[in-house]
């Protein structure tokens, strides 16, 4: 049935007023976070610094400079870290972030270290699903950069439950990060012919994928983990 005012059916009428639900609804969460440049108002009150919310996959608007554990969502970290290439796609063929985190997984497991440190490792990277891979030569030239990763991280740590690792756990994350990284340098990067690097326990997956089954499978070991945990926190 046609609205003789407008000369569109019902449908149309119900469809343009579904668009304008939605546009209100973003400018009143823009307005929200501050996104129309008025500090006062804005994501962060401390610094006057507002750049407006971070949009993620899920749906979520975020502070970046105010992230909390309620932020995080399993999906909106596997989904993006399987899209995102490891050393900024400086390598001979594609390895996702992801797979780079289900490999450092595996190797805490078989080396049998703890469920915990297992999850650990897995979400080790989840915040560059948020601020992107930044390699280590550049990361050390940005001021405030590392500020604003462990923010994302501690945040993802903790919405799963691991907000209070050890020093300990967390060194044995960096030892297996690293010796991954060393790893995948002897097959993917350039110029490191003579390289030696760290054995591993277990044979790392360094061949292409496709991004869906390693988003599937990062959220499957993410599932089974937090279900040993006791942890149904997603």
């Amino acid at each position: 049935m046609k609205d003789e005012r407008f000369g569109k059916t019902e449908s149309e009428n119900k469809e343009l007023a579904e668009v304008r639900k939605e546009l209100a609804e973003e400018r009143a969460a823009m307005e929200l976070y501050g996104a129309e440049g008025k500090p006062e108002e804005g994501l962060n009150t401390e610094t006057g610094v507002s750049g407006g919310p971070m949009n993620t996959i899920s749906g979520v608007l975020l502070d970046p400079q105010n992230v909390k554990p309620d932020d995080i969502r399993l999906y909106d970290i596997a989904h993006p870290l399987s899209f995102i290439c490891r050393g900024v796609g400086q390598v001979r063929h594609f390895l996702s972030v992801g797979q780079h985190c289900i490999n450092c997984a595996k190797e805490a497991e078989g080396r049998g270290y703890s469920d915990r440190v297992v999850l650990a490792c897995l979400l080790h990277d989840g915040a560059e699903a948020y601020v992107s891979d930044i390699i280590r030569p550049v990361k050390v030239l940005l001021d405030n950069f590392d500020e604003i990763e462990n923010r994302f991280q501690e945040a993802i740590y903790a919405h799963f439950g691991l907000e209070d690792l050890s020093e300990e756990e967390r060194e044995l994350v960096h030892l297996i990060d690293d010796a991954m990284l060393w790893n995948e340098a002897k097959e993917l990067f350039a110029h490191v012919e003579d390289l030696e690097p760290p054995l591993l326990s277990t044979i790392p997956n360094f061949k292409v994928r496709d991004f869906q089954e390693v988003e599937n499978e990062f959220n499957l070991m993410a599932v089974n983990l937090l279900h040993r945990l006791g942890d149904s926190r997603l």
